[in-house]
């Protein structure tokens, strides 16, 4: 991975994204007929994930802030979570590190851009695996900490990244525990990148099935999702086009452009 810097950071007060963390205003704008840009970026975001979800699966969405999936998932018996105790919630004050729920609960698992806001992953990683019924997936969309994802992060002061973590000790968070909307996208590249660590890991607990880059300009120009800042709004036609040069930016130069990744895990069995 090319890198500005290794390690990034800016304080809260630094941040030039609005409405940060403010899920009632995000649903809001999500409502509005308008919000074409944002309505587009999440059908491309979480309509893929419907391929690995059966009819009669029971699922989970961990960290749902928004609760945008819900819009997406055909699946009837998906509820949604947080740690907080939005009304939107199925489930609410749920630490996606520790959920209490009972063991092989869940026939799916959702983790759409939570993973980079988790202080200990591996933590998440043997709690999902707890609560998967056998042969249970977790379905992932997570960031890609490209070129011009690490310049709009810069630009904008938001969340930042630290390629210096280790990902898989328990004892230094990854992002600040005190701030549950703090993030770290370098994350995502420390559990991914590195296959044979991946597999050293969590290979005993999860193998992975699929994973796809995906986004550029249609996140960049999407107006955010939870936290927002500008875009100009685009009738369909141009956003399919601008899909479309996203597709072959991202096939051609992943490095440079990409801004996303999906990824869906299935459960393995401790040896």
């Amino acid at each position: 991975m090319f890198k500005i810097k290794n390690k990034i950071e800016f304080l809260p007060n630094e941040n030039k994204m609005k409405s940060v963390a403010d899920t009632s205003a995000a649903i809001k704008i999500f409502n509005d007929k308008k919000s074409k840009n944002l309505r587009f970026l999440l059908q491309n975001r979480f309509g893929w994930m419907n391929q690995f979800i059966d009819e009669n699966d029971t699922g989970l969405e961990v960290g749902s802030g928004a609760g945008f999936t819900k819009n997406y998932i055909k699946n009837k018996n998906f509820k949604t979570s947080d740690l907080s105790n939005d009304n939107h919630l199925d489930f609410k004050n749920v630490d996606a590190q520790s959920t209490n729920f009972k063991p092989e609960s869940f026939d799916y698992i959702i983790a759409s851009n939570m993973i980079h806001h988790i202080p200990y992953p591996i933590k998440f990683f043997n709690e999902m695996h707890r609560i998967l019924k056998k042969n249970g997936k977790l379905i992932i969309f997570e960031s890609y900490c490209s070129i011009i994802f690490q310049l709009a992060t810069v630009i904008m002061r938001h969340e930042g990244f630290d390629f210096t973590k280790n990902v898989w000790d328990e004892k230094d968070p990854k992002s600040d525990e005190k701030n549950v909307w703090a993030g770290n996208i370098a994350v995502p590249h420390l559990i991914f990148d590195n296959r044979q660590e991946f597999k050293k890991n969590l290979g005993s607990l999860f193998s992975i099935e699929f994973e796809k880059l995906s986004e550029c300009f249609i996140f960049l120009n999407s107006g955010g999702v939870t936290s927002k800042t500008f875009c100009i709004p685009l009738p369909l036609f141009l956003l399919k086009i601008l899909h479309l040069l996203d597709k072959t930016l991202i096939k051609l130069f992943p490095k440079i452009f990409c801004m996303g990744r999906k990824i869906v895990l299935k459960k393995q069995f401790k040896s």
